[in-house]
């Protein structure tokens, strides 16, 4: 049974549990994420959780997958484009309860499949518990912007230790896909979860250190903030650097929001 399958239910969950008291025109709000409503946003969860779903069944229907995908691109098409002509541009409350039912199968499924079985993805091919602890990552990250647009101060729980894990491993891709030189020591990090408890990873170095919430690692690594906009305690240039450029998904190079631009919107 993979604890990582109920963190990303629990985490889908609390997000639909907001959205499907909503008006259904409410749906339509855009975010500070490039501008994004919040059916955008579904969307773009919906369709990645089928695409983890399909990678499940083996190479046939994840290469159906992924060629529908790249017919898109080649097109020079966007991704929000692909999207919605994946899901037929279902929208409003049948895009909501659409995604929760399948999140809830996902989540199932996910939780009886070996760990580490090797399945595909559009990036190299990773380990089942590495897939749905993605799928949570992204959920947590896009999930900000609805938070933050509603005005609603998130209560994480340490379910975020999977995103801590994705961030820390994901180190020298964040080099990588910048086409940077991979720094040989990787920072110490020292996280303090949700309920008080300490995380450390990697080798203690005072001169090459993160120390701080862990939610706010997350936030940087998943760049749903910028690092001027969190209270990390930064120490290096090597953490310096990665803190500035962290990227712990999958694709092209992406830069981080500008200092202030991604913040909870208070309401008056």
């Amino acid at each position: 049974m993979l604890k990582q399958s109920d963190d990303f239910y629990e985490e889908c969950l609390n997000t639909y549990d907001i959205l499907k008291n909503i008006p259904e025109k409410n749906l339509k709000t855009l975010t500070q994420f490039k501008n994004w409503s919040f059916e955008d946003i579904i969307r773009h969860l919906h369709v990645w959780n089928i695409a983890a779903y399909k990678s499940l069944l083996g190479q046939n229907e994840w290469d159906k997958f992924n060629i529908e995908l790249q017919t898109f691109f080649k097109k020079r098409l966007k991704l929000i484009d692909f999207e919605k002509s994946f899901t037929h541009d279902i929208k409003g409350k049948d895009l909501l309860n659409l995604w929760y039912n399948t999140f809830k199968k996902v989540s199932n499924i996910f939780r009886q499949e070996p760990p580490k079985k090797r399945v595909k993805w559009v990036g190299p091919d990773m380990s089942v518990i590495s897939s749905i602890s993605a799928r949570h990552m992204e959920t947590w990250a896009h999930s900000q912007a609805i938070y933050d647009t509603l005005g609603i101060e998130r209560k994480n729980k340490d379910r975020i230790l999977n995103i801590v894990i994705i961030g820390n491993n994901t180190f020298e891709w964040t080099f990588k896909v910048n086409k940077k030189e991979i720094p040989i020591n990787k920072p110490y990090l020292k996280l303090f979860s949700p309920s008080g408890k300490i995380w450390e990873f990697n080798d203690l170095q005072n001169s090459n250190k993160i120390e701080g919430l862990a939610e706010e690692f997350c936030q940087v690594v998943t760049q749903v903030r910028n690092i001027k906009d969190v209270n990390l305690k930064i120490n290096g240039n090597i953490a310096t650097k990665w803190m500035s450029i962290a990227q712990c998904f999958a694709g092209k190079a992406s830069s981080p929001p500008k200092p202030g631009v991604r913040k909870l919107i208070k309401k008056k």
